[in-house]
């Protein structure tokens, strides 16, 4: 008879038994990284976002503490002096309580007060009009999307004729037709901007249509617009963002245009655009800084957002990320 060898393992001691534990309980699985947490890290990693998001951040700070940093209220007439119109930078006030560090306007009015008071009106009308458009336009878009049949093809070709038109010349149209006004300033740019969310709403949202987990809520009776709102609209949001940042700066440019022609914001109230406006006709007679200041605080802000939304369009595009 053949013998039969048994392997027999030894035993482990009791503290092998705890090393053996201990490096299983501290042996954890990469985590995947949250595209959330990829999109802030790649945007921290540009130099120039980081400048443009900074030189925004600061004018707006600036911006809204405007009272608190400025000398006059370029808004209240009774502190503008007509004998102190067009006066070169750095001269004192007639009273001389104080310097017009960037010269006055026509009007008596110390530049450096009211580009600070301008770029609020500017700001504002330009993050309100896009937020107010954004809401609009991404309802309409999911709501394209969703539906499909007449609804989508009817709302996308009211999208395509809004579109299909100078933004210039629609916007003259509405204001003359409803007048000067920060709040009619701003319903304009809401009925200029909103077809642009809602044609990336919609192209968005196609796509997420076809994918299982809105089929998996369908198929649990979860309601159409709860479908929308809490499950197809958080994954239209990156392009939506970037879409939101870029269309700031256009608002910000169409109101400085509109102003600038004089069909913007009332002449007591003036935004950037109209104090460009103001300082034109002297431009080539030596008095540059009428207009010269004004117009590089514009083109700064501008250029800032630019800088921001640029970025975040590359971070948020799914080649990148790869």
């Amino acid at each position: 008879m053949s013998e039969v060898s048994v392997n027999k393992t030894t035993p482990m001691t009791q503290q092998e038994v705890r090393a053996k534990v201990a490096a299983l309980s501290a042996f954890q699985p990469p985590r995947r990284e949250s595209p959330w947490r990829a999109v802030l890290r790649g945007f921290l990693a540009s130099r120039t976002a980081m400048f443009g998001l900074a030189v925004a951040a600061l004018l707006m700070i600036a911006a809204v503490a405007a009272p608190l940093l400025t000398p006059q209220n370029p808004y209240d007439l009774m502190q503008l002096d007509v004998l102190d119109a067009r006066l070169p930078p750095g001269t004192a006030n007639g009273l001389g309580t104080y310097t017009y560090w960037l010269g006055t306007d026509g009007q008596g009015r110390d530049l450096y007060s009211g580009i600070l008071y301008g770029l609020r009106i500017s700001v504002g009308i330009g993050v309100g009009s896009a937020l107010l458009a954004g809401v609009i336009g991404t309802l309409v878009g999911l709501l394209a999307a969703y539906a499909g049949g007449k609804v989508d093809a009817l709302l996308m070709r009211l999208a395509d004729l809004v579109l299909s038109f100078p933004s210039i010349l629609v916007s003259m149209l509405i204001l003359a037709y409803l007048g000067k006004g920060i709040f009619n300033v701003m319903a304009t740019l809401v009925v200029l901007e909103w077809a642009y969310y809602a044609r990336t709403a919609r192209g968005q949202a196609l796509v997420e249509r076809q994918k299982e987990y809105v089929e998996a809520a369908r198929g649990l009776g979860v309601s159409g617009w709860r479908i929308m709102v809490r499950h197809i609209l958080p994954n239209c949001l990156p392009p939506l963002l970037v879409i939101g940042m870029l269309q700031i700066a256009r608002a910000i440019t169409l109101e400085a245009t509109l102003s600038f022609l004089g069909l913007g914001v009332p002449v007591t109230e003036p935004s950037l655009g109209l104090l460009i406006s103001n300082g034109y006709q002297f431009l080539l007679s030596g008095e540059y800084w009428i207009s010269f200041y004004p117009g590089v605080a514009l083109v700064v802000v501008i250029v800032a957002i630019n800088m921001v939304g640029d970025r975040l369009r590359d971070v948020m595009n799914p080649r990148w990320q790869k």
